[in-house]
């Protein structure tokens, strides 16, 4: 290995350190066994003032027995779209240490109805965790009024 440079200094590299902890006993926490729990978890953790004025891309971050480690907030959109960062939701599931994960986002129209971009983004996520043994269980598109589950309608 070559001689490092004299200008190197070991102070100046960045140590990576990765932690998770348990706000309180994993017995404790809410287990999903539904969409309707999901979207039930989603909508009181849901700013109920962005609902139905701009769009937003969050995470439920599962163990293996799906209970819930967390939510994680990946985006904030306009009110017509959501820009989101696959890379951001597998950093968060690689950090929580999830098994698995539900992903959803609003549509403030009320249109529960997937685009076609909502069917890339799960499928390229689909594809990306698989790669980690995280498992996608689902992607929920809500409203304040309903929701849209891809597992139930066959689209996972």
């Amino acid at each position: 290995m070559e001689a490092l440079s004299q200008n190197f200094n070991p102070s100046q590299v960045a140590e990576i350190k990765l932690s998770y902890k348990h706000l309180r006993k994993p017995s404790e926490c809410p287990s999903i066994s539904s969409s309707r729990d999901a979207y039930d978890i989603f909508f009181y953790h849901w700013d109920q003032a962005k609902l139905d004025f701009i769009e937003q891309f969050k995470v439920i971050l599962l163990s293996r027995a799906n209970k819930v480690l967390g939510i994680f907030e990946a985006a904030t959109g306009s009110s017509t779209a959501v820009l989101v960062d696959p890379k951001l939701i597998m950093a968060a599931a690689i950090k929580s240490n999830a098994s698995g994960i539900i992903l959803a986002h609003n549509h403030p129209s009320g249109n529960l109805q997937p685009s076609e971009s909502d069917k890339i983004l799960t499928r390229k996520v689909q594809n990306g965790a698989a790669y980690l043994d995280i498992l996608v269980h689902d992607h929920i598109v809500l409203s304040s009024e309903s929701y849209f589950s891809f597992a139930d309608e066959g689209l996972l």
